[in-house]
C-alpha cells in the first residue's frame, strides 16, 4: 500500500457511469478528464509554527482537484495520483 507523507493525499481516478433511465449502467471510454477522483490515504498533515495541521479529507470521499497538479503513479497494476492537499478544490457530496 502506498502512503503518503505529510500534506499529500493518495487519489484514484473516479470512473464515470452513466445510468438509463431504466437502471443500466453504461460505461464510457471517453478520455474526457473530469478531475474528479476517490480519495485512498492521506499523510499526516503538515506543521505550521509547530502545530500539526491534519489534512481535511478524508479516506473514501469524492474531491475535485487541479487537473495538472498531480503526479500520476502506478502501482500492482492500478493508477494513482498523489497530489498536495492544497491542490484540492473542493468535496464532492452527493
Amino acid at each position: 500500500m502506498i502512503k503518503p507523507l505529510y500534506d499529500n493525499v493518495l487519489l484514484q481516478k473516479a470512473k464515470p457511469e452513466i445510468k438509463t433511465k431504466s437502471g443500466i449502467i453504461l460505461t464510457t471510454n471517453n478520455d474526457d478528464d473530469k478531475s474528479i477522483a476517490k480519495v485512498i490515504a492521506i499523510g499526516k498533515g503538515s506543521l505550521v509554527d509547530g502545530v500539526l495541521q491534519p489534512v481535511e479529507v478524508k479516506p473514501g470521499q469524492l474531491v475535485l482537484y487541479k487537473k495538472y497538479s498531480a503526479t500520476e503513479v502506478k502501482y500492482q497494476d492500478e493508477d494513482y495520483l498523489i497530489i498536495a492537499s492544497k491542490e484540492l478544490l473542493a468535496v464532492v457530496e452527493e
